[in-house]
């Protein structure tokens, strides 16, 4: 009998190579032969291999979000939970003990490496015809083929994070010297050929489509293998790993490049027909860009609207989606919502329950980051002016589904885009929900965000903003109720704008990289890209150009996918996060109880990122020590 302590990572990643880390066996008996004698215990450890998937939904856990420059939590040791990736933002990185360790773990980290030999166990016995005897030939494929994309996206979460990483492709026996278990790290062109082959060899024996939506939904298939290969292959064509001469020295102890500075536009154009290819496989599966269907209950054009841009990211299984996570949906469901859900007010009476701890927030730079309603940045508008955003106004009847009518709010939140009232919540804003009480969007809830205002057991988030977006709008906060949603991994949203980056880079501007960026802003209720900029920008030729269409796609990334923990990898990738992730996080007074003492913009935070160091991650110092052939990343 092989106990699966004949097995390791390498001992290099691992302090506990020895340790037992099968999570799902039958009989508590960890063992191989176990594992693998039946139909029903190989999908055991196949959802074992599943069960490494990040949780995105809890920001507590979420680099991409908590990282971010979207959101802040201004005491995050005693706020929410004493997770240490809430401390990036505070620089408080090190390699001592690394802030989201990917590689090994520890406290809060994703164990990749750890989940990468669960996956070579899965492989190597399942691809055994002589094991699981009562496996059928196509399911064994399918279940082979999901967890080469699993192996992958292990691969890729540490490629984005550290750049070269050494390649896990199968697992060691115990019995083989030490000096053979201390792998080096591979090179980033190769690591990127390596996950995108895998990728090609998993995607023949994958379904396009989930048949049974009772038992599979979240399970991977082939529009999400190409989707993460699109994904893969333009974080690698860009800047940071595609000729960035910063790391020109960066090399193996036996002297090998593990960065290639020189430039190629081959990158692009490879990730631009990785990126066509997962749109046309998606579409023709019948994936679209969510819209909100008509209701019973009256409803504005301005609130469909809005209600489309919502339901994309919190919609339950939507038409949009392309890969759902289904890794702890409903207590982290729950946990993001009761991030970003508050106080309202009907015919000036208070909810009389609200959600506890709405801690984590929106900053005023992401406020800002929306366009205007003209659908152009707003020191970009020439009919708009936006010098002072805290210049108090009084809504109007027509603005009345966006900010309450005849309460006072500040400049910033009037004469913004759909997506500015759909994904935040904000003083005097409105928020439709479900249960509405006049049944409609006509007098229906506001939010109340001011110092006397406030009930002790629900706070205001710091800066004033709460994560609107992702408060699925069936939640009932009277009876606390949360629906739950998959995270999306992989939405047409981020595909298209995906196609679009790549294809401006490869080619430049025109053609498709219009179509695909207009696509997403058609639906969020804005003008082309072409027509808004010709009109209200004064800057009306930006879109012309490769480097002006490229500003424009960034932040349309930046807008459309806020808060699904895409922003901080792209900024990384971008190589611009020491411009974007330095300077002061700011708010709004929100202990001040009047519309004058709430409306300053106050700083809680100066931000620092040391470039070109915290590009790429930390490697643990014990795991350098313990592996002759392991480098540290630059400066650290």
């Amino acid at each position: 009998m092989k106990n699966i302590r004949l097995f390791i990572l390498v001992a290099l990643l691992t302090t506990s190579c020895k340790k037992n880390f099968l999570d799902v066996v039958p009989d508590n008996v960890a063992t191989i032969d176990n594992a693998f004698t039946s139909k029903t215990e190989a999908e055991k450890y196949l959802f074992t291999c599943y069960g490494y998937l990040p949780n995105g939904y809890d920001p507590t856990y979420n680099v991409g979000l908590s990282a971010s420059d979207e959101v802040f939590v201004l005491d995050p040791t005693s706020a929410i939970r004493s997770t240490n990736v809430l401390r990036m933002p505070y620089g408080d990185q090190n390699i001592s003990n690394p802030i989201a360790n990917f590689m090994t773990g520890d406290r809060d980290g994703l164990t990749c490496y750890k989940a990468i030999r669960d996956c070579n166990i899965f492989l190597e016995n399942v691809s055994d015809q002589s094991k699981v005897p009562d496996l059928d030939i196509d399911t064994r494929e399918r279940w082979v083929s999901e967890v080469q994309v699993l192996k992958a996206y292990f691969h890729f979460l540490m490629f984005r994070a550290y750049g070269p990483i050494p390649i896990i492709d199968k697992n060691l026996p115990i019995s083989v010297p030490i000096e053979e278990t201390y792998v080096k790290r591979q090179p980033v062109d190769s690591v990127v050929n390596y996950i995108a082959n895998l990728l090609d060899e998993a995607t023949l024996h994958l379904p396009n489509s989930i048949m049974n939506v009772s038992s599979e939904l979240g399970r991977i298939t082939k529009p999400a293998a190409l989707g993460l290969k699109a994904k893969m292959l333009v974080t690698a064509a860009s800047p940071l790993f595609n000729g960035n001469s910063d790391y020109t020295a960066f090399k193996n102890k036996d002297g090998q490049a593990l960065f290639n500075p020189a430039y190629s536009a081959e990158k692009w154009q490879r990730a631009a027909r990785a990126c066509k290819e997962a749109i046309d496989l998606a579409t023709a599966q019948g994936v679209q860009l969510y819209t909100f269907p008509a209701q019973t209950v009256p409803l504005s054009d301005v609130t469909m609207t809005q209600m489309s841009i919502r339901n994309a990211m919190s919609e339950p299984w939507n038409s949009e989606l392309i890969w759902g996570s289904t890794s702890n949906i409903t207590w982290a469901c729950t946990f993001l919502q009761r991030c970003g859900i508050g106080q309202f007010d009907f015919d000036n009476a208070v909810a009389s329950k609200t959600a506890g701890h709405p801690l984590m927030g929106p900053t005023i730079k992401m406020a800002k980051l929306f366009y205007t309603k003209n659908g152009v940045p707003i020191d970009e508008d020439k009919t708009l002016d936006f010098s002072n955003i805290s210049t108090l106004r009084v809504a109007n009847h027509d603005e009345r589904f966006n900010i309450k009518e005849g309460e006072t709010s500040a400049r910033l939140n009037f004469d913004r885009e759909p997506r500015y009232y759909a994904d935040l919540g904000f003083d005097r804003g409105v928020w439709y929900m479900a249960n509405s009480p006049s049944k409609s969007d006509e007098n229906t809830f506001w939010l109340m965000a001011r110092g006397s205002e406030l009930s002790q057991s629900s706070p205001v988030p710091v800066c004033g903003f709460y994560m609107k977006k992702t408060v699925n709008w069936h939640m009932d906060w009277n009876t606390l109720t949360y629906p739950s949603y998959p995270y999306p991994e992989m939405r047409l949203a981020d595909l298209y704008l995906l196609y679009a980056e790549a294809l401006n880079e490869a080619q430049g501007p025109g053609g498709d990289v219009y179509e695909y960026i207009n696509k997403v802003r058609a639906r969020a209720g804005l003008q082309t890209v072409q027509s808004a900029w010709a009109q209200y920008s004064k800057n009306p030729d930006k879109y012309t150009t490769k480097e002006g269409m490229r500003a424009i796609i960034q932040r349309e990334r930046a807008i459309e996918l806020c808060f699904e923990g895409h922003r901080f990898w792209d900024l990384l990738r971008w190589k611009t996060a020491a411009q974007e992730l330095s300077g002061n996080v700011t708010g709004w007074v929100v202990s001040g109880q009047t519309a004058e003492l709430y409306y300053r913009e106050v700083s809680f935070l100066a931000r620092h990122f040391v470039a070109p160091r915290d590009y790429l991650w930390p490697i643990k110092e014990d795991d350098i020590l313990k592996n002759p052939n392991l480098v540290q990343n630059p400066n650290w």
